[in-house]
Formats: structure tokens, C-alpha cells, sequence
């Protein structure tokens, strides 16, 4: 265990419950970090009211039990009872040596606690284009899953695709109308226009525009699709292998680990929806109103204080979401044994997502599985209103990360790299910028948009991140090592900012852990940046391979060769759990 909180707050506890008795053993020791030390215990302060007992009387007894011989150079109690604890540089150099050894993991272990996690992201719908609003969804879900699967948790990743409803049945009689050739092609490279034209033959037909009996077709062929008509399910399932192909070549352009074998669509649930309702109706939950089955629940009003319900099955008997939703969380707990369900969905679902919840909580089917909403704020334009085209309509993914490329080819500094080369970089630059922006900020926080910023090579950005691993690596080159050459090199510090950074490299693991008990990818991006920043500090004050004297000593080089390897490593894996790519060189 290298973290300093970590073993600074099992040797805090250990000291509580020798000054004051096992039924103490849970308490928290409070470790934060201080601009006093290197970190602080302020567990004396609520411990000193349960004890009635003054804070600093507390802080002292907890300090003359405290055993932190060859961890602190420093043990001080200050203020009303805080505990300032200033790690020693050896303690510091000891814990990160091993670490280099440790590959891409870094000295971070698997949970000794793994638990099933379905995750609900990205969900685009089928016939359609996916659009800057699905970003989000898309990365923050993808980064949350590499990161628990790195900590050793079952994730099942479930991609809840719109892959079913009254649309269909226009979407299936205009594939019919116009071939399955032009269908492929419109719905493997541009959705909405094969959606808008259905729609408009639609709406055209049921008002009576034409003479054309499209609408009436349309009609029918939803009830012999949601009746299971064998050759309207044909024809419907290749519609939505054509639109795999979509989905797919956008989750390839943004290097998401979603694949068909994650599809978990609407239609999965269909033949479920009436075993939900007819439950919820023999528990008493599901009530008849005005004709349609809906839960009311305790709590949940609306204007003038009414009760707002939650429709499960219209009064026509048709299903809607709510009733996918409660399925899918039924399966989910149930079948799947989950222990958390993840569910990266926008915030104004929010809502509508505590009703599904809750319902299904009354239900009794939950168990002991735990839902969680991972709200997704918006993401807004220069103006800050939300991100549109000058139309009004939502900006088409594929032509934002197209236009994230195409940005970063003309930042990226011409060092003689060839046409291939300077592809690859601007493809990991763009791409990593448009990701890294959007996790850099709390999921719930709306964001704005902006190239210019988000493709600098200063700040905190993608690029910056990117730009400081390529520069370790041009130090090695420079070396004439590599990180592998340095892995069993002793670690030492004989400088604050060779201290400072290896210090930072040492909570690589609470980052990943408050990032994967959050979802909150914006807690690893931060640190990332703190690692980045420190590296800063190191190389203005710690030449590695040449100084202002000469060539720096063999005997400095190779622990700050060492220094540098471990920096590496903490960048290249922590981006990778974003699913940001650090190219070689830039």
C-alpha cells in the first residue's frame, strides 16, 4: 500500500482505538491534504464531542499513540486539534521505487470488494445520427467502464439503443419504397436523411397532402412488428444491422469500447413489458387511470401539488419507456445480479429515472442492487446556450470529431514527420481533445464548446496531457534509454520538486478510486493535470540529461530517468482510462 492517505489513516486509527477504546475502531481519521504539511488528520474534532473532551486534548493523545516511525519527518498538533503530518523524503522514494516494476498498473491492485456493474451509456437510436448530445453519454460511460474493469469490477457494459416503437413501422415501408441498397447507404453514412424522408412521406400521407396510402402502410406494418410478423422482423433487423455500421465507425473514430455484443436495445425488453405491468397491478402499485395503467408514487408531484404519474401502459395498450426502463432494471438486478447499475444518462431524465427507481424498489425486485444516476449536464455553445448548428438542430458527431482532426493537424508542429505519422498524431490530438474537454468538467456541470481552447498545448487540455508524456518520451531518446532500462532503479529525492512530483505520483490509485465511486471522470483528469504540472516544476529545476553545467552526473540521471519512467507510466495508463491515445512523438 503506497498511498499515503491510505496508510496515513490505518496508522491514525490504529492510535484512536489504543487512546480510547475499540468501539472507536470505525471512526474516520479525516485525512485531507494541507498547506501546513503534507497532509492533516482532523479526526479530533468530532471525536472530542463524543468524548466531551477538548479537540487539542484529543489531537495529543491521538499523537503520543501514533506510530509513524520512518513514514513522517514531522508530527505537529496545531489550531483547535488538527494533526499535521509531514511525510519523510525516504518513506516518499521507498514507496515509489517498487512501482516502476509494476508495469502499466502502476502499483494500483484490484479490489479486494469487485462488484457487477451493468452501465447504461451512449444510446444512440436507430435511423438516426448521433449528435454532440451523445458525447458525452459515450465517453464519460466508456471511461467509467475501463476504469472499474481496471480495479477488478464485472462491468457489463449496455448499450440501450432505440431500436423499437411506432416509428418503425414508417422506417420499415420506406426501406421497402426505396431498396435496401439506398437504405444501407443513407443509414450507414447519413441517418437523418434517411429518418426525415420517411417522415416526411409520413406526415404528408396522414394529412392527406397526396394520394399516397404511406401512412396507412406504416400503421400496419407497427402492429405486425409488435405483433412478432416473422418477415416484418426480418426486414427490421436489417435495418438495425445497417445502422451498426454507423454506430460502429463513430465508436471507432472516438476509440470507445463498445461493441454489437454490448447492444441491449429496447426490443430486448418487449416480450417483458407485460409480465412488468400485470406485477405492478397485483402488488397495488400500478393503479388504472383515465383508461392507462400508471404508478403514483409518494412524494413525486407536480403543478398544484398533483400527483405525477408514471405511465407504464397507455390507454391504447401501447408501452413506452417507462415500461422498457422498469424492465430493464428488473433484468438487470435480477438476471444479471447486479450489485450497482450505472446509468449515464442525460439530467433532465433525472426524474424520470428516480420514479423508475423507486417503483421498481417497491416492487421488491431490486434485492440488493443499487441504481445510480449519473446525470450528464449539457454541453453549450460559445454563446452558452445549447450547442446547435445555425439551424437549430444538434450538430452531427461525426462532423465535430472530423473537424477536432482537421484542427489538430494544424497545431501540431511540422518536425519532419511523414504524411502517415502526422495523421495518426492529429487523429490521437483531435480526438483527445474533444474527450479530455468534455471529462475534464463534472459530469452534472454544463460545458462550453470551444476548438480554440480545448486544442491548445497549454492548459489544462488533451494536448497539454498528451504533450508531456511525448516530452518523457524525447528525454529518453535524448537519454539513449528507455523506461524499461530504469525499472529497477532506486528512486531518490534531493529536491523539493523531485519530491512534489513523486509525491503526486503516489495517489494515482485514490484517483482511479474516486473517479470509479463517483463516475466522475473529471476527479482522474484533474489529477492527471496535477501530474503534468509537477513534471513542469521537475524539469525547470531538475535537468535529467543535460543542465546548465553539462551533461548531468550518471549517478542523478538515472533516479530521475526513474522519476520520469513512473510519470510515464501514471500518464499513459490514467489517459488510457479516459480512453484518451498518447501518440509517441508530437
Amino acid at each position: 500500500m503506497s498511498d499515503p492517505q491510505l496508510v496515513l489513516a490505518a496508522r491514525v486509527q490504529a492510535a484512536i482505538v489504543d487512546a480510547f477504546g475499540v468501539e472507536f475502531a470505525h471512526t474516520d481519521p479525516v485525512i485531507r491534504p494541507s498547506q501546513f504539511a503534507d497532509l492533516q488528520a482532523n479526526a479530533a474534532l468530532p471525536l472530542a464531542k463524543r468524548l466531551r473532551e477538548r479537540p487539542r486534548d484529543v489531537a495529543d493523545e491521538i499523537v503520543k499513540r501514533l506510530d509513524v516511525e520512518g513514514v513522517c519527518s514531522s508530527v505537529e498538533v496545531s489550531g483547535p486539534g488538527f494533526i499535521n503530518l509531514t511525510l519523510a523524503d525516504e518513506w516518499i522514494a521507498r514507496q515509489a521505487t517498487p512501482l516502476l516494476a509494476d508495469g502499466a498498473r502502476a502499483g494500483v491492485p484490484l479490489t479486494d470488494r469487485p462488484e457487477i456493474i451493468p452501465v447504461d451509456y451512449s444510446a444512440p437510436n436507430v435511423a438516426k445520427e448521433m449528435h454532440v448530445g451523445h458525447l458525452r453519454t459515450t465517453v464519460v460511460g466508456d471511461a467509467f467502464c475501463r476504469a472499474a474493469e481496471f480495479r477488478g469490477h464485472k462491468v457489463i457494459r449496455q448499450n440501450h439503443i432505440g431500436d423499437w416503437g411506432t416509428p418503425f413501422g414508417m422506417l420499415i415501408e420506406h426501406l421497402l419504397d426505396i431498396g435496401e441498397e439506398e437504405a444501407a447507404a443513407e443509414l450507414q453514412s447519413d441517418p437523418n436523411r434517411f429518418y426525415q424522408a420517411a417522415r416526411a412521406k409520413f406526415d404528408a400521407s396522414d394529412k392527406g397532402e397526396n394520394d399516397s396510402d404511406f401512412a396507412k402502410r406504416a400503421r400496419k406494418r407497427v402492429v405486425l412488428l409488435q405483433s412478432g410478423d416473422e418477415a416484418t422482423l426480418t426486414i427490421w433487423r436489417r435495418m438495425v444491422d445497417m445502422s451498426k455500421v454507423y454506430f460502429n465507425r463513430i465508436y471507432a473514430e472516438l476509440d470507445v469500447t463498445l461493441s454489437d455484443a454490448d447492444l441491449a436495445g429496447e426490443s430486448r425488453y418487449n416480450n417483458m413489458l407485460g409480465a412488468v405491468c400485470d406485477d405492478l397491478y397485483e402488488q397495488g402499485i400500478a393503479v388504472v387511470d383515465d383508461g392507462a395503467l400508471c404508478v403514483f408514487l409518494d412524494g413525486f408531484t407536480g403543478r398544484e401539488g398533483k400527483p405525477v404519474p408514471l405511465i407504464i401502459r397507455k390507454s391504447d395498450g401501447g408501452y413506452g419507456y417507462a415500461t422498457t426502463d422498469l424492465a430493464a432494471l428488473r433484468h438487470r438486478a435480477q438476471d444479471l445480479h447486479a450489485d450497482r447499475v450505472v446509468y449515464v444518462i442525460g439530467a433532465p431524465q433525472g426524474l424520470h429515472l428516480r420514479m423508475v427507481f423507486e417503483t421498481v424498489r417497491k416492487a421488491g425486485w431490486l434485492g440488493r442492487t443499487e441504481p445510480f444516476h449519473a446525470a450528464i449536464g449539457n454541453v453549450l455553445g460559445t454563446d452558452g446556450k445549447i450547442l446547435r448548428t445555425r439551424s437549430g438542430a444538434p450538430i452531427r458527431l461525426a462532423q465535430l470529431l472530423a473537424e477536432a482532426v482537421e484542427r489538430a493537424a494544424k497545431v501540431i508542429e511540422d518536425r519532419g514527420y511523414d504524411a502517415e505519422t502526422r495523421a495518426e498524431i492529429a487523429q490521437a490530438v483531435g480526438i483527445g481533445a474533444v474527450k479530455y474537454a468534455d471529462l475534464s468538467v463534472a459530469r452534472d456541470s454544463e460545458y462550453v464548446f470551444d476548438f480554440d481552447r480545448m486544442i491548445a498545448l497549454t492548459g489544462n487540455t488533451g494536448p497539454y496531457l498528451q504533450y508531456a508524456s511525448a516530452r518523457i518520451r524525447s528525454i529518453f531518446r535524448l537519454a539513449g534509454s528507455s523506461p524499461e532500462a530504469v525499472v529497477s532503479t532506486p528512486i531518490t529525492i534531493t529536491h523539493p520538486a523531485e519530491r512534489a512530483l513523486v509525491l503526486h505520483l503516489l495517489g494515482f490509485g485514490a484517483a482511479i478510486d474516486a473517479m470509479v465511486e463517483d463516475v466522475a471522470p473529471h476527479k482522474l483528469a484533474s489529477y492527471l493535470y496535477g501530474v503534468a504540472d509537477a513534471l513542469t516544476g521537475f524539469y525547470e529545476n531538475c535537468p535529467v540529461v543535460k543542465g546548465p553545467d553539462g551533461p548531468v552526473p550518471e549517478e542523478v540521471r538515472t533516479p530521475r530517468l526513474a522519476i520520469c519512467a513512473l510519470a510515464l507510466n501514471t500518464l499513459v495508463t490514467g489517459l488510457g482510462l479516459l480512453g484518451i491515445t498518447v501518440p509517441e512523438r508530437m
